[in-house]
């Protein structure tokens, strides 16, 4: 590592960075980048430098507009509840990204289909197992 490299990262934790940014950016591996910041006692309450002057270091619940209390140090939280968590993420399903799409052909009826995080998929629905599996199913 540099010096040119050991300066940016007191800059950039200093600015509330976290160690995977930092090494993407440093093209550094993240596991250099943590050790060297504990061992310069660059980890832990840096991001509180990060806090406004007069910043209660509370945030605002984005589905309710409550009151969020945040614990210096950690990741901000977002939402006040998981009840309110799992609420605004069900009316934003548009913002979810879902990277497990898997296509298939149907073992049983050969058609083509898609299913979502099941990389080990054989048929397109229950009736197509079982018709398969057992020689029976709904046509029958």
């Amino acid at each position: 590592m540099t010096d040119i490299q050991k300066d940016r990262i007191r800059e950039m934790r200093a600015d509330g960075y976290g160690y995977v940014k930092i090494a993407r950016e440093l093209g550094l591996s993240e596991n250099t980048v943590k050790s060297f910041c504990r061992r310069k006692g660059l980890n832990g309450a840096v991001a509180d430098l990060k806090a406004l002057p007069g910043d209660a270091g509370n945030g605002v619940c984005l589905c309710c507009g409550a009151e969020v209390q945040q614990v210096p140090g950690r990741k901000a939280k977002k939402f006040c509840s998981d009840k309110c968590r799992n609420k605004w993420w069900n009316s934003h399903l548009d913002l979810v990204d879902r990277k497990a799409h898997y296509e298939f052909v149907c073992a049983c009826c050969n058609k083509p289909f898609t299913a979502y995080g099941n990389a080990g998929r054989k048929y397109c629905s229950h009736a197509c197992y079982v018709a398969d599996r057992f020689g029976g199913g709904a046509d029958e």
